[in-house]
């Protein structure tokens, strides 16, 4: 049984949906609290914060997508959306709205189980230690302490998510990492196969790190392969004095 206790919001009008999904977190050690509409929903986020919220497609008044979409004015709490269409424009759209993983109906309970925990261990923070600024080029560095990008001296804040793709794409820069690396590294094992969520994402950190998202710099595309990340390392060898002198990136914890 995990150790964890974090706070798991179930938002579903099926009772006998929610009881399945109740028994079976608990059983792992989560504390779980309910609600059977998008409205009902958005009040407990306000008053309960919890630390993720498992939010159905299909429900009366407000559907998923609008519960969503309303949920992520007032707050970043990751969220599983569940729906009974495995159709890949409705993930999507759920990503894109903010969504950070999906799970099709029917599902087991140890498929659940394993992406909530997925979710959870991806936004986490990782704990960095001080002074970690790592610098690409004039234009870009990567602060691995607070997960912020310096883009011609401004912060731009990472989501977890984005930070963790941004670190396996530095950690191997230069060479090409494989899409189901990449899945595998951020998203975990069992996500090898959900190319649309690093497409996505690597969409999400070109916007935010890329002087023309369309013809990236750093991030570069091996069709059918993966995504490469420059070779700063090899520009800046014959130049001393960078932020982080070693050139080495501080480690992820364990399963980052």
């Amino acid at each position: 049984m995990s150790n964890q206790r974090e706070l798991i919001l179930v938002v579903d009008d099926e009772a006998r949906m929610t009881r399945f999904i109740r028994m079976n977190l608990e059983l792992e050690g989560y504390r779980v609290i309910e609600a059977h509409n998008g409205l009902e929903a958005l009040d407990k986020v306000r008053t309960h914060l919890p630390d993720l919220v498992i939010l159905d497609v299909m429900m009366p008044e407000l559907d998923g997508f609008e519960t969503l979409e309303m949920l992520r004015e007032i707050s970043n709490v990751p969220v599983i959306m569940l729906t009974v269409r495995a159709d890949e424009e409705d993930k999507v759209r759920g990503l894109e709205l903010g969504a950070d993983d999906y799970v099709t109906k029917p599902f087991g309970a140890r498929e659940l189980v394993s992406r909530v925990r997925a979710v959870l261990r991806r936004t986490r923070g990782p704990v960095m230690p001080e002074k970690a600024i790592l610098r690409i080029d004039d234009r870009l560095s990567v602060d691995f302490n607070s997960q912020h990008v310096i883009v011609e001296g401004k912060r731009i804040k990472l989501r977890p998510t984005e930070f963790r793709l941004l670190y396996h794409l530095i950690e191997n820069a230069g060479w090409v990492v494989p899409y189901e690396t990449l899945l595998a590294k951020v998203w975990g094992y069992e996500y090898r196969e959900e190319i649309h969520y690093l497409r996505l994402y690597i969409t999400y950190l070109r916007q935010k790190i890329e002087p023309d998202p369309s013809h990236p710099r750093y991030i570069l595309t091996e069709r059918g392969v993966g995504y490469r990340f420059i070779d700063f390392r090899k520009e800046q060898s014959s130049e001393s004095g960078s932020e982080n002198s070693s050139g080495s990136l501080p480690s992820l914890p364990a399963g980052a």
